[in-house]
């Protein structure tokens, strides 16, 4: 009886000892998750806009609008009615060229200087020379001179895109003009009366807007076949009589021209080098890892050790009484 109840307690505590040494084994965590492509830009270089100077050089013709002569008579000579039959101005060649600087493929500046060559100028005006004993007296005057202009622009061009080495382009200008009205005379019809002027010069503002297509022969060199319209002032003279008089003054005005050109420009180009937009390839970034906290385990239960059973008292056992060996009797014999 005492021998089956120290085995049940023996097999109760190996299985609460087994139960907790289950309990203290760490618990397995989840598989982390598969990591995640992140995309970056691929390596990119990017080239600066690359700018350049150039030298431009043109010659054209210009197809010059009508003007208008105007006649202002000097205060001193009293009212006189006027009349203009006929004012003519013709055509002109002119050449000329600037220095300009291309900030990118679209847009660029320059600055030009442009010689206009003498364009002949006639007119022909009536006026009345009525006196009270000539009521119907009228009389005219023939005006011949030369128009020569100097024409300074700051100009400013939109280049629209190039297709098969061919770029159109549109552009505004502003500045100035320098005309001189050159070797203006009179010469009286049906009176003896003559004048010349004075070769009077002015500066004027002036402004165009140009179109036209570019050629780019090679990196360098483009060639420009171009049109303009361009307004260029006006300017005055005055005209002294032969006999002597009171000078009258002629004004030519509205002065406009549409011109067409053709042109070279000679590029000078600034390398600025490249940029590095982007440097860095695909690469894994591994999912961020989520720490999770550590399971709170519960604590085993003790075991119940039993109390020792109580063990009888040994049985005295008395010693085994020593027998000494018998003793023989001694021999009698003798």
């Amino acid at each position: 009886m005492v021998r089956v109840r120290l085995l049940i307690s023996a097999i109760i505590a190996i299985a609460m000892s087994t139960a907790a040494y289950a309990a203290d084994m760490p618990q397995q965590l989840p598989p982390p998750p598969p990591p995640q492509l992140a995309y970056q830009p691929p390596l990119m270089v990017m080239a600066q806009p690359e700018g350049a100077w150039y030298l431009r050089g043109y010659i054209g013709v210009g197809i010059t609008n009508q003007s208008d002569f105007l006649f202002e008579p000097n205060p001193s000579n009293g009212a006189v009615d006027v009349l203009t039959i006929q004012s003519s101005l013709g055509d002109t060649m002119f050449f000329g060229g600037g220095i300009g600087y291309e900030f990118n493929n679209w847009l660029r500046f320059d600055f030009t200087a442009e010689y206009r060559a003498k364009t002949a100028f006639n007119a022909f005006l009536i006026y009345s020379c009525a006196t009270p004993t000539n009521p119907g007296c009228t009389a005219g005057d023939q005006y011949n001179a030369f128009l020569k202009s100097d024409i300074f622009l700051a100009n400013a061009y939109i280049d629209l895109g190039t297709w098969d080495c061919l770029t159109p382009f549109i552009g505004f200008g502003i500045g100035g003009a320098y005309n001189t009205f050159d070797n203006l005379t009179d010469i009286g019809i049906g009176t003896s009366g003559n004048g010349v002027g004075t070769n009077a010069s002015q500066l004027n503002f002036a402004w165009a807007l140009h179109a036209g297509l570019a050629y780019n022969v090679n990196k360098n060199l483009s060639l420009e076949f171009a049109y303009r319209y361009l307004n260029y002032g006006s300017v005055s003279d005055q005209i002294y009589c032969m006999g002597g008089c009171n000078p009258d003054t002629y004004k030519l005005q509205n002065l406009t021209s549409n011109d067409f050109m053709i042109g070279m420009r000679w590029r000078f180009p600034i390398d600025t080098g490249a940029t590095i937009v982007a440097a860095q390839a695909a690469t894994y970034v591994p999912a961020p890892v989520v720490a999770q906290p550590m399971p709170i385990l519960p604590q085993p239960a003790p075991v119940y050790q039993p109390a020792p059973m109580y063990q009888p008292a040994p049985v005295y056992q008395p010693a085994p009484n020593y027998a000494p060996p018998p003793q023989y009797p001694l021999s009698t014999r003798g």
